[in-house]
């Protein structure tokens, strides 16, 4: 299949748990490629015209919705499902509906509490939930409050603060900030459980024990943000994952089990989720949240789930796009079946030889647009730029100082590269482009187009061949290819694209 995984842009200087979500798409990527899939990657921003335009490009089989935030805010989760929903195109997990249900805590609550799921009496907006009788009993005594993001997931904003010790409910709900809540804080035992589809309905993982270590009294028993994305924290050193022996906690892990199951049924869930729990000192699990995108990444609990549970890391993932393209329209599925259809019956036949040629023809300017576009790895505004260097090698031919070299498959131009010589140098050249096709990716394309203009600059008495990208994060994989390829760093300009954003500029001796 040809899939493209859309996560959300990441600026170079975002905090780690945004950060994540690049190790979370190489790695996906990596697996769906593994088992035989075309995967490219494509960032995501409010712009979601543009993601749109790209799409059509790109023309996957399904998107693997890897979107947890959006210009920083989760409460925009469910904003590119719900283009896709739209446009009819295929995408894993849950729906742009559940994805909103689920980040909205109180919505959650209350959908959970309609049915019938044990969740923590809380107060929200200064105003308390339909439990209120209860809660108005229990304001006359103390009482201890946790105080949440509506929004936001990550544990984000949570931290010991965030624990109020021996307030009333309405005391609670008075020192609330904008956009926060506070729920009954349960002192006790914390899980987590996995879900992943299945043929015959969700796969409940073994539940995972959070276990606080050497936590010095009063100090809360909470997984905040120190916990999750700060390395150097007490927190993140002792907090930590097991898995409980069934013959232990058979019971327990029987409820839990039972529970999560239930809150994907209240959600309509798909692909996967994780369900946080809080067990109180009577044995009585709590519902906490329910994360309907968790995190994929290889260190992560789902993924130490899987392991517990015997299923490959890369079959999971291939599970979630399963699902997806069972969730198409009939239409859709009657139009993307065909395209299957055609797709293996390409894959029956031998793939034709890749040829190259250095000569340009008109109809090649159309090609570098299209190709380029076709990656979903660089700008709209950037596209036009590899355009016109096609455009001057015609008009000026050498004279221009474009050089080109095209791979072409059965006809059609499925990968190209542009280098020329730096003016005012001797022997210095500069690579400028390199984009190969999705479905051509992964088979060592990119490498034998270098080779050529390696071979080409030192034919032109090149001595040195330099190339440049950006330093952010999502470019790492980008400069990891320089460095296999040969290439070594030999300077970096800091804010040189914009701020935050600077130059690596690589060379390599020919």
């Amino acid at each position: 299949m040809k899939i493209t995984i859309v996560h959300q842009a990441v600026a170079a200087d975002a905090p780690a748990d945004e950060r994540d979500v690049l190790d979370q798409a190489a790695a996906i990527r990596d697996a769906l490629r593994a088992r035989g899939h075309a995967v490219t990657l494509l960032p995501c921003t409010t712009d979601l015209g543009n993601m749109r335009r790209k799409l059509e490009v790109l023309a996957p089989d399904c998107v693997f919705n890897l979107v947890e935030t959006l210009d920083g805010s989760g409460r925009l989760i469910h904003l590119a499902p719900a283009a896709w929903e739209v446009a009819g195109i295929p995408f894993t997990g849950s729906s742009a509906e559940a994805l909103t249900l689920t980040t909205h805590k109180l919505l959650a609550k209350e959908r959970m509490r309609a049915a019938g799921l044990p969740v923590p009496e809380w107060v929200g907006g200064g105003t308390l939930n339909a439990q209120r009788s209860t809660l108005d009993a229990q304001d006359a005594m103390n009482g201890d409050w946790i105080v949440k993001s509506v929004w936001e997931h990550a544990s984000v904003g949570l931290g010991d603060d965030s624990v109020l010790r021996g307030v009333t409910a309405a005391e609670a709900a008075a020192r609330l900030p904008e956009g926060f809540f506070a729920e009954r804080y349960i002192e006790g035992r914390e899980f987590n459980v996995g879900l992943l589809t299945g043929a015959d309905g969700p796969e409940t993982l073994p539940p995972a024990e959070i276990v606080f270590e050497a936590y010095p009294d009063g100090k809360p028993r909470i997984v905040g943000y120190p916990a999750k994305w700060d390395t150097d924290s007490f927190e993140y050193a002792h907090t930590v994952r097991r898995f409980v022996d069934p013959a232990a906690d058979g019971p327990l892990l029987t409820e839990l089990t039972r529970l999560s199951r239930r809150c994907w049924e209240a959600f309509g869930l798909g692909g996967c989720a994780r369900v946080d729990f809080r067990v109180d000192a009577e044995g009585r699990p709590w519902v906490l949240e329910v994360n309907a995108n968790p995190c994929l990444a290889p260190d992560s609990g789902f993924a130490a789930m899987l392991a517990q549970a015997g299923i490959d890391y890369g079959a999971a993932m291939e599970r979630i796009v399963s699902e997806a393209g069972g969730q198409r329209s009939e239409a859709g599925g009657q139009r993307k079946n065909a395209q299957r259809s055609t797709l293996n019956a390409q894959r029956s036949t031998p793939p034709s030889p890749v040829t190259i040629r250095t000569s340009l023809v008109p109809e090649d300017v159309a090609a570098v647009r299209e190709v380029t576009a076709s990656t979903g790895y660089f700008h709209e505004h950037e596209i036009p730029v590899a355009v016109e260097l096609a455009e001057e090698r015609l008009a000026k031919g050498a004279a221009s100082g474009y050089e080109f070299v095209f791979a072409e498959q059965d006809g059609r131009v499925v990968g190209y590269t542009s280098f020329g010589p730096i003016p005012c140098t001797r022997g210095s050249f500069d690579w400028y482009w390199l984009a190969v096709r999705p479905e051509c990716q992964g088979a060592g394309l990119g490498r034998r187009l270098l080779q050529e203009v390696e071979a080409r600059a030192r034919a032109m008495g090149g001595a040195r061949l330099y190339c440049e990208t950006s330093g952010r994060p999502q470019y790492a994989s980008t400069r990891s290819f320089y460095e296999r390829m040969g290439f070594t760093l030999c300077e970096v300009l800091a804010d040189y694209y914009e701020p935050g954003d600077g130059r690596a500029t690589y060379v390599k001796a020919l």
